[in-house]
């Protein structure tokens, strides 16, 4: 460490954890960011990708915050560290019009009157109509209100379940997906009556159920571009509730095109981010993730699971945000990133600056339509490449089964974690989770007869190829996972 050096705090966030031996903060004794992040790099040599771009800066999906003040336009080997300071390695993890947006109505009463309140109305609204902050105008205002939510999961099932409530007079859905029963964990707005129902019809029985002059607009489509500007333009605030990038980016863009504030959230595992985006001249997705992680770096909730109980803090913040923003009080979320960790209950707050550069809502924007969103993520691009690279060799559960019972001298090989090896496994396997292979491949045999599993067939692919790049020739892939396993093989092991 250079003359001036500071004792620094790196915190390391959940999806790159892995690539730090499971470390979630690492302690570095340096003058500059930069300095602090090459210790970081030499010390976990993995996460340099994960980071950094082959030209050594840092890539755009992930940003960097000392001390929770945004350092991306600053240059990192200038920016001094204190000691004591807090570095934070933000990545994205895979959710009006004028007139609601000011304490007064954009176009005149008159023109345009709010929408009246019954006395059922007045006595149920009754604990808003006794704030001030709310008052009967305010009510009127949520009933003459129109709110698009996108997706009725996680985060939208308390979107749905509080804006209903709360008296948003129009609430318009879209989901095409049916409720499963994995669902239930966390979608509270579904029960057990509606595995297998469209979610889109779920939610909204359950809203009218909340509210039964809530009217409610049903697009059980795919969002898309084709779609998305005709579907958001009636609305007046955009809630986000979508679990993966194209999606995001899609709304993002959207409701920057159409001058829409966009209510932002994300989960994964313990973690959740809140924001306003577009919003009184604040930033845009864009400006914080310009770019979106390569296909299957972030995992999913399905893969790398979330706490039940975590979508509904992330989207009643989002409900309340939407709800402050239609009576135009309060201090929103605009230019103010929130992370909730549920685990340690700690919540922190980042400032978010607008980029001046940002393709679609910078100073001179040059994104001005909508554009293919599964290509700008690279979907189809990994999928090419995953046709084009190589077939392995690949096995099913029923034909691993012979083999087994005939006697053959197969390794059976788990690289799943410990906690999935604890709900279920397959008899005689050798777990060693896919982010330690590198550190344990010694101990295989490269001349064994090797099938590898995980739970659906994706993490044992990256395994397959890792320990054919190291030399082993002989690695098969259990196509489906121990999902399959259950399903053609042994009941008795649980799906999960």
């Amino acid at each position: 460490s250079g003359c001036g050096a500071a004792m620094a705090t790196i915190l390391i966030p959940t999806p790159l954890r892995q690539f730090a031996a499971g470390n979630d903060t690492v302690s570095v004794d340096a003058t500059t960011v930069g300095e602090a992040l090459r210790q970081l790099v030499e010390r976990h040599p993995q996460i340099e990708r994960n980071l950094f771009n082959e030209q050594g800066r840092l890539r755009s999906f992930v940003n960097v915050y000392v001390d929770d003040e945004d350092i991306r336009y600053l240059e990192r080997d200038e920016t001094q560290l204190k000691d004591g300071s807090t570095i934070s390695i933000v990545p994205s993890i895979a959710g009006g019009s004028a007139a609601v947006m000011t304490d007064e109505p954009h176009v005149s009463v008159e023109a345009d009157p709010l929408p009246q309140l019954s006395n059922q109305e007045i006595l149920r609204y009754s604990r808003h109509l006794i704030l001030p902050e709310v008052g009967l105008t305010g009510q009127r205002r949520l009933k003459g209100a129109k709110i698009l939510m996108v997706g009725t999961g996680g985060l939208g099932a308390p979107l749905g379940l509080y804006l209903a409530a709360a008296g948003i007079g129009r609430i318009g859905i879209v989901d095409f997906d049916v409720v499963d029963e994995t669902n239930l964990q966390r979608q509270v707005i579904h029960g057990t009556k509606d595995v297998g129902r469209p979610k889109i019809d779920s939610a909204a029985e359950t809203m009218q159920d909340i509210n039964p002059r809530l009217e409610i607009d049903k697009h059980e489509v795919a969002l898309s571009s084709d779609n998305a500007l005709e579907i958001i333009a009636d609305y007046d605030v955009v809630v986000d509730g979508t679990d993966n990038f194209p999606t995001r980016y899609l709304v993002n863009d959207a409701c920057v095109l159409l001058g829409k504030p966009n209510a932002y959230g994300s989960i994964f595992r313990f973690e959740g981010q809140a924001t306003v985006f577009h919003h009184e001249g604040g930033p845009c997705y864009r400006c914080l993730y310009p770019e979106p992680p390569p296909p299957g770096l972030v995992p999913s909730c399905a893969e790398g699971g979330v706490l039940g109980i975590l979508p509904a803090v992330v989207g009643s913040i989002q409900a309340t945000e939407a709800v402050k923003i239609v009576l135009g009080k309060g201090d929103s979320l605009s230019g103010r990133l929130l992370l909730y960790d549920a685990l340690n209950m700690r919540f922190r707050e980042l400032r978010l600056r607008r980029n001046p550069e940002c393709l679609v809502c910078g100073d001179n924007p040059t994104l001005r339509e909508l554009i293919d969103y599964q290509q700008f993520c690279g979907i189809p691009q990994q999928a090419a490449q995953e046709a084009a690279e190589e077939r392995l060799p690949e096995i099913s559960p029923i034909d691993l089964k012979a083999r087994i019972d005939d006697g053959d001298d197969v390794f059976v090989l788990d690289v799943r974690e410990p906690h999935e090896f604890e709900i279920a496994r397959i008899p005689d396997t050798t777990l060693i989770p896919l982010g330690t292979l590198p550190q344990h491949v010694h101990e295989l045999d490269a001349t064994a007869d090797i099938v590898v599993h995980c739970k659906s067939g994706v993490r044992s692919g990256k395994a397959q190829r890792l320990l054919k790049d190291m030399g082993f020739s002989r690695v098969t892939n259990l196509t489906g996972g121990i999902l399959r396993w259950s399903d053609e093989v042994d009941p008795s092991v649980p799906k999960y």
